[in-house]
């Protein structure tokens, strides 16, 4: 879908052309015919670069009429990289309504801005692919998405990163891989079929993949996870992969919660809570695109991932408040709260992956906790470690990527209140408040201590209530483009 050339010598449009627009004049275009466009578009309206302000515009040139999309930007001091991205994707979806099948974006030069040009490129690309996005398994969508979008730089930029149009497009296709297996519905995805399917993904990638099924789980005693999956009739996996084994390098571990529909198990959750429970997989979902995105590009790390797949349900069968199993680490938890599940298949998987594989870091993502939703809303992850460079590593990727995480304390004070009288451990917390910091110390409980790791809770940001200007209501494919660029940090 994406194409990146230098400006061409004589421009001839024979498709409409994406121009951004910022209120103070400060945005420039190297090309007359491209200048005197955006010039026109000012002088059409005088709001025209404010943010989030778009335009389609008929405007008649030296050689013949071009439509023209205008879509502001805000002030030129306030430009960065998020107001970039998207910018693009609301003049894509500017496009898509107006039924365009393709558009060229010329980047202009910011010379107010502080984004380096390399990085505005790469963010009006990803806002223009993220913004394309349908999600049309089983409803075709109103106005199809655009086939392509060109994207003209200069020159130099352009002989600079030769692959970064397939570098995007590769991180980009893992976001929206992502979000159609957290917008496909619970009975589409049960634990069985979304492993299949995670595993058809990695293969053909190159990445190997095994599946424990229910029988070899319960022989290896997951205790903690079977305890969630025991209402259900819909028997559990866990999906291992494993790519660049031949590097040499040390294990990066990357973890996700994949409930594929919560109901919160006798402990059930409100009728309103549970409408979009099939997105509690969104962790999963992460780490699997992820890694496959990872594999597309030839990442030379050594990876694992390992995503378990349990449908939480009531039955007569269910584990009961104040069960006590024992966790695949040997500790014994009391579960007090069934719906507090997703911490149970969490603490078993990092177990297995540290004992099997034994990486040098160790990252889980997991919509966890409406705890963190309270402290962060909707649109940023909690960032939990005690490692501070992994911290700011991460925090970095977040920013760079516009996949926001903010680092929250783990003060150890707050581990007496997972004491129990009869287990070593409670799954929940005695106090009201601060869930998603008790729920961060309950999994640190199962990480080795040579073990660097990082929880990241995406409860909010996994999934949108409302359309955004790059991703449509449902999910949002959060933490795929995170991890890639934190990962991709690791090369150098």
């Amino acid at each position: 879908m994406l194409t990146i050339e230098p400006y061409p010598a004589s421009i001839s449009m024979t498709t409409p052309l994406i121009l951004l627009c910022d209120e103070d004049g400060a945005v420039f275009y190297p090309h007359p015919l491209l200048e005197g466009a955006n010039q026109r578009a000012r002088a059409v309206s005088s709001c025209c670069g404010k943010s989030g302000q778009t335009f389609v515009l008929l405007q008649e040139t030296e050689k013949s009429p071009l439509t023209t999309v205008i879509v502001g930007i805000g002030k030129s001091a306030e430009i960065d990289s998020d107001r970039i991205r998207t910018a693009l994707g609301d003049a894509v979806q500017a496009c898509i309504r107006h039924r365009m099948s393709r558009a060229t974006v010329a980047v202009p030069e910011f010379r107010s801005s502080n984004v380096p040009p390399m990085e505005a490129v790469q963010a009006a690309m990803e806002g223009s692919y993220l913004g394309n996005y349908r999600f049309a398994r089983y409803k075709d969508a109103e106005n199809p998405p655009l086939e392509e979008v060109r994207f003209w730089v200069t020159e130099g930029l352009a002989q600079q990163q030769p692959r970064l149009a397939f570098e995007v497009e590769t991180r980009c296709q893992g976001t929206c891989l992502a979000r159609d297996w957290v917008n496909t519905p619970s009975n589409d995805k049960k634990p069985a079929v979304l492993a299949d399917r995670f595993v058809q993904e990695a293969r053909s990638v190159g990445i190997e993949a095994t599946v424990l099924d229910e029988t070899t789980l319960r022989q290896l005693q997951f205790n903690a996870l079977l305890a969630v999956s025991a209402g259900s009739s819909e028997p559990p996996r866990l999906v291992l992969l494993e790519v660049g084994s031949g590097f040499g390098k040390p294990v990066t571990a990357l973890i996700g919660k994949g409930i594929t529909f919560d109901s919160g198990g006798l402990n059930l959750k409100p009728g309103e809570s549970m409408s979009d429970m099939k997105t509690d997989m969104a962790g999963a979902a992460a780490v699997v695109a992820a890694m496959s995105a990872a594999a597309r590009l030839k990442l030379p790390l050594h990876l694992v991932g390992a995503v378990p797949l349990v449908e939480n349900m009531p039955s007569g069968t269910s584990t009961r408040p104040g069960d006590i199993v024992r966790s695949l680490s040997g500790k014994t938890v009391e579960i007090n709260n069934t719906d507090a599940e997703g911490r149970l298949i969490l603490a078993d998987t990092l177990s297995y992956v540290q004992s099997t594989y034994h990486p040098s870091t160790c990252i889980d993502i997991a919509t966890l906790t409406g705890a963190c939703m309270v402290a962060l809303g909707e649109r940023i992850a909690g960032l939990f470690s005690s490692d501070e460079e992994l911290l700011k590593r991460l925090t970095d990727s977040g920013r760079r990527t516009g996949e926001r995480c903010w680092p929250m304390p783990m003060p150890k004070d707050y581990k007496e209140f997972l004491k129990t009288e009869t287990a070593d451990i409670s799954n929940m917390s005695s106090s009201k408040w601060g869930g998603a910091i008790t729920a961060a110390l309950f999994l640190s409980e199962f990480v080795q201590q040579d073990t660097r790791w990082a929880h990241i809770d995406i409860a909010g940001p996994a999934h949108t209530q409302k359309a955004t200007s790059i991703c449509p209501k449902g999910g949002t494919g959060f933490g795929v483009r995170l991890l890639l660029d934190y990962l991709q940090g690791l090369v150098g």
